[in-house]
C-alpha cells in the first residue's frame, strides 16, 4: 500500500448532475481531496451538460466506461436510445474529453477501470442469474483480477456497493452509482438491477497499517428533481428508478 491520505471513489453518474453536486459538496465536507472517476459519466437523461459543467477543470482522473465509448465510437443513428440523447444533449468539448480517456489507469498502488481488466462491459464481482445480479464466485473474480498488481482495485459498471476480498489480500471496491440506481438490460442474458434507494452512492478508501479501509457513503439530494429532469426529456422510466431507487 502506497497511497497517501483518503481517496473519494466515483462511478456511473449517468448525467445526474444534481446527483453529482451532492456528492462533491460530501467529498469536500469530509475533507477528501482526492477524487477518481471509474467511468460511465454522461449517458442518462436527467442533466449531463450540467454534469460536464461541474466536471470540467477538476483535477479528477477518469477512466472511460462502456457508455463513454458508445458515445465516440457511434453515430447517434447506431447508439441505444439514451445514449443518443445524451449525444445530443453534450457541448463539443465533452467529446474531446472523453475521446482522451483511459481505458484503465493506476495511483499509488491503486488499480481503476470500468468494468474489468481489458473489459469495459464485463462484470467482475457480479453474474447474472435468472434475470438478476448475483455475486460472482471467488474463483471467477480472482480469475479476472489476474494482470493486476496492486492491492487494491477499483470498478464499477454493477452500480451495486461491493468490497470483496481476495484470498491474496488484494481488495476489489465497487463505490456504487453516483446518478443511476437501477437498470434494466435487454441483451442476452437480460436481467434488471435496482438498490432499492433513490440516494447518491461512492465510496471512501483509505490504507492504513491494517490494510484498506473502505466507507460507502449514500447521501441524500433532491431525487425528485432529477426525476423531473428525466421526465422531461421523456424518460418514464429512469424517472421512476432515479426517484425511489425501484424498477
Amino acid at each position: 500500500m502506497s497511497l497517501s491520505g483518503p481517496l473519494a471513489v466515483i462511478a456511473d453518474i449517468h448525467g445526474n448532475a444534481l446527483a453529482l453536486a451532492a456528492v462533491l459538496d460530501d467529498i469536500a465536507a469530509l475533507g477528501v481531496t482526492r477524487v477518481v472517476n471509474l467511468g460511465d459519466v454522461f449517458s442518462g437523461p436527467m442533466d449531463p451538460a450540467g454534469v460536464w459543467d461541474l466536471l470540467k477543470g477538476r483535477d479528477i482522473l477518469t477512466v472511460r466506461g462502456n457508455h463513454d465509448r458508445a458515445l465516440v465510437d457511434f453515430a447517434p443513428e447506431e447508439m441505444w436510445e439514451t445514449d443518443r440523447l445524451t449525444h445530443g444533449l453534450l457541448p463539443a468539448e465533452a467529446f474531446d474529453w472523453i475521446r482522451a480517456l483511459p481505458a484503465e489507469a493506476r495511483l499509488e498502488g491503486v488499480y481503476l477501470c470500468h468494468g474489468t481488466p481489458g473489459q469495459d462491459d464485463v462484470y467482475w464481482a457480479e453474474l447474472v442469474e435468472g434475470g438478476r445480479m448475483v455475486p460472482a464466485p471467488p474463483d471467477r473474480i480472482e480469475a479476472l483480477a489476474g494482470p493486476v498488481t496492486e492491492g487494491l482495485m477499483l470498478c464499477g459498471h454493477t452500480h451495486i456497493p461491493r468490497v470483496v476480498r481476495l484470498r491474496d489480500g488484494r481488495l476489489l471496491v465497487n463505490p456504487g452509482s453516483v446518478g443511476c440506481p437501477g437498470y434494466t438490460d435487454d441483451r442476452a442474458p437480460a436481467h434488471v438491477m435496482m438498490t432499492g434507494t433513490p440516494t447518491a452512492s461512492y465510496a471512501v478508501v483509505e490504507a492504513g497499517t491494517a490494510g484498506w479501509s473502505v466507507t460507502h457513503r449514500s447521501v441524500c439530494y433532491d431525487w425528485d428533481a432529477a426525476a423531473e429532469q428525466a421526465r422531461g426529456h421523456g424518460r418514464a422510466d429512469w424517472a421512476k428508478v432515479v426517484g425511489t431507487g425501484w424498477l
